[in-house]
């Protein structure tokens, strides 16, 4: 990732999110921050009436545990701030890796577990002319019209920025009151998700349909990453069994097939839709042997793991680029209940 300055270190993220950072903060200056291991209090003390001071703290507490997971490769799908179904499976899965209790609770132990890499939650970034060149457009939901586009872009600068490090959009702008995400050479903060150890090829993917992830394996059968997916529905589930991958397609020209489809709208017609990272099925697509099924990326970050699909394992649009990384032709895949 190219031009991801030095941490930046706030007092506390408070500042950051009223926008009170001292006007000599710049990318590589060091300001106090209370150290990572002290996790911030849930609740205001017993006598002390400041439930915005407290509802501060606990997204402070969640914003970094999951910056902290997904740098570990547990992603928590997109960063918001939030704890859901998503966090709650990354937590589990971490907490396994470490011979802890699998609660999905962000708890003390599972927190000093977390913050034995202490890079801060949030680092300065730049913005290059490559984020602010759009063209940005809103992205039509018609099949028929998208096909209609010569590119699938992003609608907005925060939307590219969001999926650049792993973040809700919103999330984005509320870290940078007063930033303008259309202007080159703005100074942002956006969170610490780069840099985290390297992913080693994997020797096997499995899909969970229950719990809505998809898990990669290494050659002894560790563990060594977990994505939330969509993973089928009623009307196309998941073909459950063992397959492999044909091949891995970055960036993939969609061809629509309204005949696939079961709630494909009458008049619709064969189709070729552009590629781009709002492409149906965003910026990879892994072929599957089972026909007509793959892993692939989504316009739509933030429904990944809970909504449906069509059979097929989505994932966001970082997680799929990350899994195409260490997988290739001939590795096995286990799609289970």
């Amino acid at each position: 990732m190219k031009n991801i300055a030095a941490p930046l270190l706030v007092s506390t993220m408070a500042a950051v999110l009223a926008g009170a950072l001292p006007a000599t903060a710049t990318a590589g200056q060091q300001m106090p921050q209370p150290a990572p291991q002290a996790a911030p209090q849930q609740a205001a003390q017993p006598g002390v009436s400041d439930p915005a001071a407290a509802e501060r703290a606990e997204f402070e507490r969640l914003l970094r545990a999951q910056v902290l997971l997904d740098r570990l490769h547990f992603s928590p799908g997109e960063i918001d701030g939030a704890y859901g179904s998503n966090m709650r499976q990354a937590l589990a899965s971490f907490q396994k890796s470490r011979n802890l209790e699998a609660s999905g609770k962000l708890d003390d132990a599972t927190w000093n577990a977390l913050n034995t890499d202490t890079t801060p939650t949030l680092t300065a970034y730049v913005l290059t002319n490559e984020d602010v060149a759009g063209p940005f457009q809103p992205i039509p939901e018609d099949m028929m019209d998208k096909a209609k586009l010569p590119k699938l872009g992003y609608a907005s600068p925060a939307e590219g920025l969001g999926e650049k490090f792993h973040a809700s959009p919103d999330l984005i702008v509320r870290l940078n009151p007063g930033k303008n995400l259309a202007k080159a050479g703005e100074q942002i903060v956006v969170p610490s998700v780069h840099g985290g150890p390297t992913l080693p090829a994997a020797s096997k993917v499995v899909v969970s349909d229950s719990r809505k992830v998809l898990m990669l394996f290494d050659g002894a059968d560790r563990l060594i990453a977990q994505y939330p997916a969509s993973t089928g529905s009623q009307y196309d589930p998941l073909p459950i069994g063992e397959w492999k991958i044909e091949g891995v397609h970055p960036n993939p020209t969609y061809h629509y097939n309204p005949k696939l489809f079961w709630d494909a709208e009458p008049g619709d017609k064969k189709a070729k839709v552009a590629p781009g990272p709002n492409n149906p099925v965003g910026v990879v697509w892994i072929d599957l042997s089972k026909p007509h099924y793959g892993i692939h990326g989504t316009p739509v970050p933030k429904f990944i793991g809970k909504t449906e699909s069509h059979g097929c394992i989505r994932l966001t649009n970082w997680s799929a680029a990350e899994v195409a990384a260490v997988v290739a032709a001939g590795t096995q895949v286990v799609l289970q209940e």
